[in-house]
């Protein structure tokens, strides 16, 4: 009976589960790819002699780094995806945005540590093995993890210490800082921000800025040098890739002003830069070089 009232708020119930349980699907499967997939190029790296070299053992801490930053915020969707209150305490709001900011500034720094490492392998194939120790590379991810955590240490500190005087609503998948900053009632809160930015701006611009220094004196050279070179540059292409999305999404979120009615803008493009990029590294990586392929290959 299609005069029934009750009829059409069954359909509408229908409608709005089945997109729950899309949407929870599309979620748990991104999550799968992601923690499978890169931890099956952690596992590679280990495993295969051929990865034991200075540019496998970042990408194998990349892996590990991209587990990590996904499971941040992917779990707490998917266990909102059915929840009628999405809720979460303060302590763990602070402690989510902690671990956020400092796994992907972690990985700021490893893309350019990473990036360093092509150049001295293209430009000083000579002296790379000595210049790029095993103990320069240890040094390296140890410098990546303690600039991402030292940075987002004191952007959680700052954010915790904001007052909260209005509503206790964050219009967001998971708690990120800007959006914390709207919710605040502070007088003070701009110069917050300022300072959040500065934490973060310094080291997202201070490790783009070497990446991008490292690639001019790699086209560079492999211009001056001609044909030669070309085949040594096909090994940067994947690092290339993730880059490009890692700070390409990055920029558009933090650089690039939002009106007040762009809420659906603004959760696609947390999801590109929180969740799709780490689950296209290991696909990057995986499709795009052939020493990754070869050891896939012979595991299978």
């Amino acid at each position: 009976n299609l005069s029934n009232p009750t009829m059409f708020l069954l359909l509408g119930f229908s409608s709005a589960y089945r997109a729950q349980v899309t949407l929870c699907l599309c979620f748990s499967l991104i999550y799968l790819v992601t923690v499978l997939g890169n931890l099956f190029i952690v596992t590679l790296v280990c495993l295969d002699a051929h990865l034991h070299s200075p540019m496998y053992f970042f990408l194998g801490h990349l892996s590990f780094l991209d587990i990590c930053y996904s499971s941040v915020t992917l779990p707490k969707i998917l266990g909102d995806s059915f929840s009628p209150q999405k809720t979460i305490s303060f302590v763990g709001c602070i402690t989510q945005i902690y671990f956020f900011l400092c796994f992907g500034g972690s990985e700021c720094m490893l893309l350019a540590a990473m990036a360093y490492d092509r150049y001295l392998a293209i430009c000083h194939p000579l002296h790379y093995l000595i210049l790029m120790s095993k103990k320069m590379c240890h040094c390296l991810v140890a410098i990546s993890w303690l600039s991402g955590s030292f940075s987002s240490l004191i952007q959680a500190f700052l954010t915790a210490h904001l007052p909260f005087c209005g509503s206790n609503m964050i219009d967001h998948l998971f708690c990120e800082t800007p959006f914390l900053l709207k919710a605040s009632c502070s007088p003070s809160a701009p110069l917050n921000k300022a300072a959040l930015y500065v934490f973060s701006g310094t080291i997202a611009m201070g490790s783009f800025l070497l990446t991008l220094t490292s690639y001019v004196h790699i086209i560079t050279a492999v211009l001056q040098k001609g044909a030669g070179m070309q085949r040594a540059f096909a090994t940067c292409t994947s690092h290339l890739t993730v880059v490009s999305l890692f700070f390409g999404a990055g920029a558009v979120v933090y650089l690039v002003p939002h009106s007040s009615g762009s809420k659906e803008m603004d959760e696609v493009l947390a999801l590109l830069y929180a969740v799709v990029t780490p689950m296209l590294n290991p696909i990057i990586y995986s499709l795009r070089n052939s020493e990754v392929k070869g050891a896939i290959r012979k595991a299978l």
